[in-house]
């Protein structure tokens, strides 16, 4: 399972709407620490499918989005539940912490 890619015109009904938890990575193809967490990302979008909705939205392409959320460096990352912002990391970050966020949305 790959991570969902998250847009404008799905973010309601994948994110907001879901009856499972989230988390979103925010993220640029020109921005070097993105790619650095885009494995972890993966790794986190096989081991949580079916509990876990791990998206990424491309903060170039989805502007709004990131605006709504005040996402202002990225990578930064946005836990949600019940259509709410529960958490959020911003910069680079552990697998380790990640993990521990989301299984305490779990």
């Amino acid at each position: 399972m790959k991570p969902l890619t998250v847009t404008t015109e799905n973010f309601d009904k994948e994110v907001l709407n879901s009856t499972k938890p989230s988390v979103l990575d925010f993220w640029a193809t020109w921005c070097g620490p993105c790619r650095a967490i885009a494995p972890i990302i993966e790794e986190l979008a096989k081991e949580y499918d079916g509990k876990v909705v791990v998206g990424k939205v491309d903060v170039d392409n989805n502007q709004d989005i990131a605006i709504k959320y005040g996402v202002r460096a990225i990578p930064t990352l946005v836990f949600f539940k019940g259509g709410k912002e529960v958490d959020r990391i911003v910069g680079n970050t552990q697998k380790s912490g990640i993990v521990a966020k989301l299984n305490a949305l779990l």
